[in-house]
């Protein structure tokens, strides 16, 4: 008799040990719980792109709407309104002077490429996109000078182009 006829057939099923079967449960709860708390926080909290999107003719922004003079306009409520454009290597108005501890709300657009605008040591930070008009809004808790930067590259000159703006409190009087 030969050797392969005396042994018994081989099971050809495969044994899982119980600790194994544990991290396979464990690492595809994880999984799925990480997945879990992204479609949540995606559906439940309403996660989507900043601003809102209102559009404007760019060829014409500088003469037929609000960016054909910008500036800084006191609302009613006892907030400010900051209307600008980004311009190639320029924002205008280039030194805005705002209250201290009041909501400033910004209305931003560009007539020509991508611009940055971002006000160094705020959380203030948007993209700034020609046809479109960036808003939001900002209240700068000190008084101070604030250096207002392009960090989107925008051409050649684009490292000259920055602003600047200055928070002072009621009683001070404009220079």
């Amino acid at each position: 008799m030969s050797n392969a006829q005396s042994t018994s057939p081989v099971s050809r099923t495969m044994r899982v040990d119980v600790y194994e079967r544990w991290w396979l449960w464990i690492a595809s709860s994880l999984i799925l719980g990480f997945l879990a708390i992204i479609v949540a926080s995606s559906v439940l909290h309403a996660v989507h792109p900043p601003s809102h999107v209102e559009t404007i003719d760019p060829a014409t922004a500088r003469t037929e709407s609000e960016f054909a003079s910008p500036g800084v306009f006191p609302q009613p409520d006892g907030s400010t309104l900051v209307v600008m454009v980004a311009a190639m290597f320029t924002f205008d108005p280039e030194t805005v002077v705002v209250p201290v501890g009041e909501p400033v709300r910004f209305r931003i657009t560009s007539p020509d490429v991508i611009h940055g605008f971002q006000i160094a040591g705020t959380n203030a930070n948007v993209t700034v996109i020609p046809g479109y008009v960036s808003e939001f809004e900002v209240t700068f808790p000190r008084a101070g000078e604030y250096l207002v930067l392009c960090n989107e590259f925008c051409g050649l000159s684009h490292h000259m182009m920055q602003g600047r703006f200055i928070a002072r409190s009621a009683r001070e009087e404009d220079p």
